[in-house]
């Protein structure tokens, strides 16, 4: 049963006392997820100093976690709907403490790289499930709309302050960076425990109920699993080898050719699959692969621009791991905005206008930088990191919203997870696209700002993604409040 919230027809939405407990348990989770990715890179030169460890060690460390995420996402979002979002949740939030703290007491480079991929495996059973929580647990309409607008913006801090978190911990040592989401995750799993409840549309039970396109609730597809699973950790292994453009081309061609493989061998599971893992006719909702699609280049755009702002900062200006966080500190207004400004833009104006509003500042606050130089004062990089940060709080609450927009309620672990792959790629393709044409166009200065085009242009064509969207029939929860009928736009409370 839904949590119950007040609120007039059409008005914004009153959530009670518990329905906040719920929020924000799971907004600690998705936050404790960005601020770990975020924090690991700032303190990876004093891991490498500390551990002696060579340059591909390193890098690996980023990698396991992307490899595991990336890798295990669909088969988390699908195990999520099949047996129990909150169950999946409590327990792979449990993984996730255990492993960050076998990171903090790591003392050779092996234990790391197990630890990093362990932790990524567990957040990709443990991100979709809570955005199935979220929808599951707040009724369509304003209330949801509030509550995912809180979601998303908390994840998009995640990301903005974890690189301030990690100056922070990693002046105390290398190893808080990993300690500090133990001590975080300990409580969130404490408070998961005493409010989150399955709401009845998320028990995990096989109740043999046709859910759509003739698939039943229950069954698990081991064959879709292991060869969606293994395409994905070659595909995610073959975008982190373009970081090194020149390291065994051939081998990298052939990590894409069995990655491609398996995926096709995949789909020719699911098409005579009884219960598939992914039922191939959600693919085929147009707004659906444009809100993923989008989110692949958006993040890609992102993570890319902060990769070389960092590099920016750090190599060609001298500045510390403090001053580089703090530098980039006002990209976090997100964390604000979003929960506040977020909703109302969304229940005027829709999911499709806000998000492709939010895309086309990103490109705007990419292209702002493009003329960085070495003696810019930090206000002539005010107004772009501003801008990104604004787009940010447009962009990423309609991506989480839209995500699930049209899809069944026992299908939005398996939207989640494909929201989440789809961020995950993009972060490895935007990480890796940057650093290889970055070392194709040289060194210093120059060669930085040949690579921050490809944020410029990653975001530009996300932006054309969604604005073939604009002008599509809308769908429910992409609508203003005076399109809808008063009993969707009415709060309901369960």
């Amino acid at each position: 049963m839904s949590i119950s919230v007040a609120g007039s027809a059409g008005g914004p939405a009153r959530l009670s006392g518990r329905a906040w407990g719920v929020l924000l348990v799971l907004c600690g989770a998705i936050f404790l997820e960005g601020i770990d990715v975020a924090m690991l890179n700032v303190a990876l030169p004093s891991i490498r100093a500390d551990l002696g460890l060579s340059t591909g060690m390193l890098s690996g460390v980023v990698s396991a976690y992307v490899l595991g995420y990336g890798g295990f996402m669909l088969l988390g979002g699908r195990a999520a709907d099949l047996l129990g979002h909150r169950r999946m949740f409590v327990l792979w939030l449990a993984v996730f403490l255990v492993f960050s703290g076998v990171g903090g007491l790591a003392t050779e480079g092996w234990m790391l790289l197990v630890a990093r991929f362990v932790t990524g495996v567990a957040a990709a059973f443990m991100a979709p499930a809570g955005l199935a929580l979220v929808t599951s647990n707040f009724p369509e309409g304003p209330a949801r709309t509030k509550a995912l607008g809180v979601y998303a913006g908390t994840a998009a801090g995640g990301f903005s302050l974890g690189v301030v978190a990690g100056g922070v911990l990693a002046s105390f040592g290398w190893r808080w960076v990993f300690f500090a989401p133990v001590i975080l995750s300990a409580l969130i799993l404490v408070a998961a425990l005493a409010f989150v409840r399955d709401t009845g549309r998320d028990t995990g039970r096989d109740t043999g109920r046709d859910t759509g396109g003739g698939r039943r609730s229950g069954g698990f597809d081991l064959a879709g699993a292991f060869t969606i699973t293994g395409a994905m950790l070659l595909l995610v292994y073959g975008v982190v080898r373009l970081e090194h453009a020149g390291d065994g081309p051939a081998l990298t061609a052939a990590v894409f050719a069995a990655g491609l493989a398996l995926l096709g061998l995949f789909v020719a599971i699911e098409r005579r699959a009884s219960s598939p893992l992914l039922r191939l006719g959600i693919l085929r909702s147009a707004p659906l692969v444009r809100v993923n699609v989008a989110a692949l280049l958006f993040l890609a755009a992102f993570a890319g621009f902060q990769f070389l702002a960092t590099l920016y900062f750090q190599e060609l200006r001298g500045w510390n791991t403090m001053q580089t966080g703090l530098a980039m500190l006002v990209i976090g207004i997100d964390t604000v905005l979003a929960p506040v400004l977020t909703p109302r833009l969304v229940n005027r104006f829709g999911n499709t206008r806000v998000l492709f509003g939010g895309i086309v500042l990103a490109a705007t606050a990419y292209a702002l930088f493009l003329p960085v130089g070495m003696d810019w004062a930090y206000t002539a990089m005010l107004p772009a990191l501003v801008l990104l940060g604004l787009a940010f709080s447009l962009a990423y609450g309609p991506l989480t919203m839209a995500a699930t927009d049209g899809v069944a309620e026992d299908e939005h672990g398996l939207a989640g997870g494909l929201l989440y792959t789809s961020i995950q790629f993009g972060t490895a393709l935007g990480l890796s696209a940057v650093t290889a044409v970055s070392v194709a166009a040289g060194s210093g200065l120059d060669a930085l700002r040949t690579a921050l085009i490809v944020p410029v242009a990653a975001a530009a064509l996300g932006a054309i993604v969604i604005a073939f969207g604009l002008r599509t029939p809308a769908v429910p929860g992409d609508t203003a409040p005076d399109a809808a009928t008063p009993a969707e736009s009415a709060t309901t409370a369960a």
